[in-house]
């Protein structure tokens, strides 16, 4: 299945619109993690366990996605937008959500 965020796909003609489909995952931090991560903003760089749990709520929202979109028969995602919350006490919870328009193409 194709996920584009571009409203259509060059050389595809879209045939059918099954509708808006949505994905989502929370991650909570855990505490060893962020007391690392406090100390990666102390002396400054890029803080690695971030970056990974960011990459991985995020295959799970497209994962979920395309999913959704597989279950309402469509064989591509187009107009993909992805959105990053931190939620939760003191921000502990990160949400990634990917939102698009399932479709069929040809």
């Amino acid at each position: 299945m194709q996920i584009t965020t571009t409203p259509s796909i060059d050389g595809k003609r879209i045939t059918r619109y099954c509708g808006i489909v949505t994905g989502e995952a929370i991650l909570g931090a855990n505490l060893f993690k962020d007391l690392f991560a406090g100390i990666r903003d102390l002396v400054g760089g890029r803080s690695a366990t971030y970056e990974r749990e960011l990459q991985r709520a995020r295959e799970i929202a497209l994962e979920e996605l395309q999913q959704r979109a597989e279950e309402v028969g469509a064989n591509t995602v187009v107009g993909v937008d992805l959105d990053y919350e931190v939620l939760g006490q003191k921000n502990g919870m990160l949400m990634v959500s990917a939102s698009g328009t399932a479709v069929v193409v040809e």
